[in-house]
């Protein structure tokens, strides 16, 4: 019988010793490797080519939502579990976006890990009725690009348009543009506005 072969990326040492411990249980799954951030996610996954990769979303160096679209342009056949106890649904739509192939919680029952792992091996596809439920709750917004992302850390910042095109050498109208797209994206139409969704989402560090 062919293993499912599972690479597990997280940064956190004790949950990839609880998942590496919970899948030695599952005779027809194999932990073939491990990685503590999105880049090792990356090039682990092309070195072993595994079957499945069960991803965090918050880690450091590149996260999961980007470490699953470079994963699934160079191994297309790899599949992908989002495994996340992130507080809030955009990262977990950006990965699913992106071609993730499910994406439950931290908190979901061994067993319901394990079936999971094994449906997606198999070409399947599973969100859990938790995720589910947050993403229709608080349904996410489109995702930012860098520059916009910079933007709004300086206006969560307090920063004036004056003052951020002189931190981004960039002209204060084509901050003023950056600031339109980027409320349009929020469907906010105030800075405040602006603030009170970026901190609550957490789509900036603070």
């Amino acid at each position: 019988m062919k293993k499912i072969s599972v690479l597990i990326a997280d940064d956190h040492t004790i949950v990839r010793i609880g998942l590496r411990t919970l899948l030695s249980y599952a005779e027809d799954i194999e932990v073939v490797g491990e990685a503590r951030n999105g880049e090792q996610a990356v090039r682990e996954t092309v070195r072993l080519s595994p079957d499945v990769v069960v991803m965090d979303l918050a880690m450091p160096k590149k996260d999961g939502v980007e470490a699953t679209r470079e994963i699934l342009e160079l191994r297309p056949l790899t599949r992908v579990l989002i495994l996340t106890s992130y507080g809030t649904s955009d990262g977990i739509a950006h990965a699913l976006e992106v071609g993730a192939a499910g994406a439950m919680m931290k908190t979901a029952d061994d067993e319901k890990i394990v079936a999971t792992i094994r449906k997606i091996a198999a070409g399947g596809t599973c969100i859990s009725p938790d995720i589910q439920r947050q993403l229709e709750a608080n349904p996410p917004i489109p995702r930012l690009s860098a520059r916009q992302l910079e933007v709004l850390k300086m206006v969560v910042d307090g920063k004036t348009s004056k003052e951020i095109a002189s931190v981004l050498g960039i002209r204060p109208d084509s901050v003023d543009a950056v600031t339109r797209a980027l409320f349009e994206k929020m469907n906010v139409s105030s800075r405040t506005e602006a603030v009170a969704i970026a901190l609550r989402k957490q789509l900036v560090k603070t």
